[in-house]
């Protein structure tokens, strides 16, 4: 028997050579390459539309499609409003996180007057039933297909015609036209493609379930997030009820959107206001502690910084982040000291984001620098004042965006001082909130009481 010939794939860019190699050399990532079978290279694709002539751009006709409401409201914001026609969904997150759970209960709401469709490809046809039964979902009109083989999935989709289907998962899906395992790169990529084609050219929404390696990134060729049109990501800890939702890739909306939801006993619930998560309940003022606003997407959500600041015993002081950035600590602490005249270098500095919320933006500079303040002297700081502001390296507050925004929420939420950036600075007062404009870091730090 003739030995099958391998090729190695990469995993970022999905491009392959003949013998394993440290780096691709398409992309130049390293330690990308994985070994695959070599598959006979056949026309498996039909075109998306009939019309393949040239137009020009400015002549076609556009129309907004009217999107499919998922009656999850938290899942609509970060889908950007519902579903869209013929769109694609990649939702990937770690086991056990709530994804089939979540999809369940959307699909439920909207077969009251969609065609949905469910094909469950890791779970049986009781597995998904009990589910159901548990959270106590209305599926009369929900289908289910338990199948793995893509062929028979496509031929279900072209007969049922349905508005949204959902693949659960993509790693579960193969096809009989290659030869390698179901998860593999070529198998994944593959699938991906056909169900992409198929979305485009019959219209029906297609939501692809994604696992996710120990890294947190998606499992398969990083090709697959180009094909979909919109990638969520489902975050959340596992001893926590507490999960988000947040959108990193959108064709029909705003990226980086936020979802809060909270597992139970009947499924996800939506959390209404969940800046109320992130806000530590203390029963009196404490050093230490900063409320700040943060921007994710359209909605600004107020955040607790906790700083926690103790003499160092070892000849190496310990800096330590959950939830922000850990180098940009190290640089705060710096320009803290150079232009606020604040050493910290003989101190051990720890800083959370209260409530397991990751907060990339540099908004939350002036807040870490502030709590960071009020430890080391062991003064708390007012009890509801809000601050917001980035940190330049010549001490400077820099502006923030959607600055309004954010003080509007500070102050909807009782608070009624706030420390910004003076770019920031409202030309009209905003009712029940005090505003402290500042510039320069050491200014902060001698108005923040």
């Amino acid at each position: 028997m003739a030995k099958q010939k391998s090729v190695y794939s990469c995993t970022e860019c999905g491009g392959q050579t003949s013998k394993w190699q440290g780096q691709c050399p398409h992309c130049q990532a390293w330690n990308c390459l994985i070994e695959t079978i070599a598959e006979k290279s056949v026309s498996r694709f039909s075109p998306v539309s009939e019309v393949g002539q040239v137009q020009n751009l400015s002549e076609i006709e556009t129309q907004e499609d009217a999107r499919y409401p998922t009656g999850v409201a938290e899942l609509d914001r970060v889908l950007g409003g519902g579903l869209v026609h013929g769109g694609v969904v990649l939702l990937g997150g770690d086991p056990g996180i709530g994804k089939s759970t979540l999809l369940l209960q959307a699909l439920a709401h909207m077969s009251a007057n969609r065609n949905v469709l469910y094909v469950s490809g890791e779970e049986s046809a009781q597995q998904v039933a009990l589910r159901a039964k548990r959270l106590a979902l209305n599926v009369q009109s929900v289908h289910l297909f338990a199948e793995i083989q893509l062929e028979k999935i496509q031929a279900v989709l072209k007969e049922r015609k349905p508005d949204i289907a959902v693949i659960d998962s993509i790693q579960t899906v193969y096809s009989e036209a290659l030869q390698s395992a179901p998860g593999s790169v070529a198998q994944v990529r593959e699938c991906a493609a056909q169900l992409t084609r198929l979305a485009k050219a019959s219209g029906t929404c297609i939501i692809l379930v994604g696992h996710v390696t120990k890294e947190g990134a998606l499992a398969g060729p990083r090709v697959l997030e180009h094909m979909v049109d919109t990638v969520l990501y489902f975050e959340g800890e596992m001893h926590s009820s507490f999960r988000l939702i947040r959108a990193f890739k959108n064709r029909f909306g705003a990226v980086n959107e936020l979802g809060v939801f909270a597992m139970g006993e009947k499924g996800l619930r939506e959390v209404k206001n969940p800046s109320a998560l992130f806000l530590s309940h203390h029963s009196e003022r404490v050093p230490g502690a900063c409320i700040m606003v943060t921007q994710e997407g359209t909605r600004p959500l107020l955040v607790e910084i906790q700083a926690l600041v103790d003499e160092a015993r070892a000849p190496n002081p310990r800096r330590l982040c959950v939830g922000l950035e850990q180098n940009r600590l190290a640089m705060l602490l710096a320009v803290l000291h150079r232009h606020a005249g604040i050493p910290c270098f003989d101190q051990d500095v720890f800083v959370n984001a209260v409530g397991g919320v990751k907060i990339t933006e540099p908004g939350a500079d002036l807040a870490i620098l502030l709590a960071i303040v009020s430890s080391l002297k062991n003064k708390p700081l007012a009890e509801k004042m809000v601050v917001i502001g980035e940190i330049g390296l010549a001490g400077e507050v820099r502006p923030v965006q959607r600055g309004q925004e954010r003080l509007r929420e500070a102050a909807k939420l009782g608070f009624n001082q706030a420390i910004i950036p003076i770019a920031n600075k409202p030309k009209q007062a905003i009712d029940g909130i005090e505003i402290i404009a500042v510039g320069r870091v050491g200014e902060a730090v001698d108005r923040m009481y």
